[in-house]
Formats: structure tokens, sequence, C-alpha cells
């Protein structure tokens, strides 16, 4: 099984160790999440400066 791990910067899940969307280390810890499916229109996606479609960890250790 694949371990999924959370941008220590945006917060978006992925399963590498470095994010695909800004660069930034990942962590293993992390905590809750939220799948955006459209950021123009999300008022959450928009409070927490996602812009990007996908999974993102609410917390990240």
């Amino acid at each position: 099984m694949i371990s999924q791990r959370a941008c220590r910067s945006c917060r978006f899940i992925t399963n590498l160790p470095k994010c695909p969307l800004c660069a930034s280390e990942t962590s293993r810890e992390w905590q809750g999440y939220l799948v955006v499916l459209d950021p123009e229109k999300s008022e959450i996606a928009q409070k927490m400066g996602i812009k990007t479609a996908g999974r993102y960890a609410l917390r990240v250790k």
C-alpha cells in the first residue's frame, strides 16, 4: 500500500516526496482532507488559498 503524503506548504495530498504543485517537501503526518472540485466556486478553497482542484490536507505536521 502506498502511503499518502501532504505538502508542508500548500497541503496538496500526493504519494511523492516533493509536491507536484509547489515543489515543497511532503509529510506522512497529516490529518483530515478536503476534496476541491472547482476552486473558483468554492468558498473554502478561496479561504485556504487553493487554486487547483484536488485533495488537500486540513492539518500537516
